[in-house]
């Protein structure tokens, strides 16, 4: 049975910021499979995120690398074997982990964040369109949504990320009173942004525009959340029109400049602008909440209000990879079993030939003298073993455990 595998980047790597160059928007996966698969990719589950750009796989993994490090040269216009040394491989346990952590919204730049899970089953699917989900990486999926399940359902982790949108929807109405007279917009692509702009809608928010450097995931995320796209270069104008920015971009460097905001508030004739720095790293410049009519607020300000400090947070997170972990070794137990399932049929098929091979030499028996010959024609090579196997005491052990021998009391 092959193993697990996880090939990729995250936020977290130092080639972070090819994440962004090598998105692939939504609309592109079903080409973009195709053509991995036509490469020789037999199994794989390509996520493209924010966060990440991973193929997970129960195949062979030097086909996925290939496969993946192919796209990566292809979009972020590297050398092959530069796209090929910028990808981490897990394999095993350490990715199933990885797998069910992702699931569980637990390895995101916000802990807890709910549209992590959305994009995973996404993906998913569009690789059983393509005939690139196989049994193992299918059943495999199937154990992390139930984990993540049990993660939601049992810990308060994904509390922290509604509570502080929560708040954030309160201070913009401390600031600018009636929401439907304001105007909303996000930049970046960041699920913690998302959400921010999600509950402001909910709110009232009388429209929002979204806006990007990589335009392709720009125009899917406004597609998704009703929104105007407004494009990069035309970003001055975009803040000048906007009395709530939220940015979410994440790319390590700040994508919001002081500079940027004191024009948009000059040509705003001063009326304030509330800024929502949703991305972790920051993405806003400290110096914002200097200016007059401007109001900067990052994560940790919104949990802060939220009344939930860092330890309570990383409770929650303790609390749900606990049982990430057990969700984890279910799943290799069930995978050990099942693996042992051939070995248990084919001795079943020993037992029961040995058995009908009895009954055809000896047809006349009495079950006292059928079942006494075939216990000594069954119990004959394993005893010859066990004599051979004498002093080996993990050899004792195993045989005392599949033959339910306990010491000198017989059956247990």
């Amino acid at each position: 049975m092959s193993d697990f595998h996880i090939i990729g980047i995250d936020h977290r790597a130092p080639a972070a910021p090819l994440v962004d160059a090598a998105a692939v928007a939504e609309p592109e996966l079903p080409g973009v499979l195709a053509a991995l698969k036509a490469g020789g990719l037999a199994d794989g589950v390509l996520l493209s995120t924010c966060d990440r750009l991973l193929l997970a796989t129960s195949g062979d993994p030097a086909a996925a690398l290939s496969a993946l490090s192919g796209l990566l040269a292809e979009r972020a216009a590297l050398a092959p074997a530069e796209a090929a040394a910028a990808l981490a491989t897990q394999s095993g346990d350490a990715a199933v982990r990885h797998l069910f952590g992702i699931a569980a919204a637990l390895e995101s730049r916000v802990p807890g964040e709910p549209h992590v899970l959305g994009q995973l089953k996404e993906a998913h699917r569009r690789a059983a369109e393509a005939g690139l989900a196989g049994p193992e990486t299918e059943a495999l999926l199937q154990a992390a949504y139930q984990a993540a399940k049990r993660v939601r359902n049992e810990t308060a982790i994904a509390e922290g990320p509604a509570t502080m949108a929560a708040v954030a929807v309160r201070v913009a109405r401390d600031i600018h009173g009636d929401l439907s007279r304001c105007a909303g917009l996000l930049l970046g692509t960041g699920d913690m942004g998302a959400l921010l702009a999600e509950q402001l809608q909910a709110a009232g928010l009388s429209r929002l525009s979204a806006s990007a450097r990589v335009a392709a995931r720009g125009e899917a995320l406004a597609r998704r959340l009703g929104a105007h796209f407004a494009p990069w270069e035309e970003l001055d104008a975009a803040l000048a029109g906007a009395e709530i920015i939220v940015t979410c971009a994440g790319t390590g460097r700040y994508t919001l400049g002081v500079e940027q905001v004191a024009g948009a508030l000059r040509r705003r004739r001063r009326r304030p602008v509330f800024v929502i720095d949703a991305a972790v790293p920051a993405d806003a410049d400290p110096g914002i909440d200097r200016l007059d009519g401007a109001f900067l607020y990052g994560l940790d300000d919104l949990e802060r209000l939220a009344l939930e400090g860092r330890a309570g947070r990383q409770a929650a997170a303790d609390a749900a990879w606990r049982l990430v972990d057990e969700a984890v070794a279910a799943w290799r137990r069930g995978r050990d079993e099942r693996g042992a399932a051939p070995l248990v049929a084919a001795v079943r098929a020993r037992f029961e030939a040995e058995r009908a091979r009895l009954l055809a030499e000896r047809p006349g028996l009495d079950a006292a003298e059928a079942t006494r010959l075939l216990v000594n024609r069954l119990l004959h090579r394993p005893s010859e073993a066990l004599r051979g196997l004498a002093g080996d005491g993990q050899a004792e052990a195993l045989a005392r455990r599949l033959f339910g021998v306990d010491g000198d009391d017989g059956w247990t």
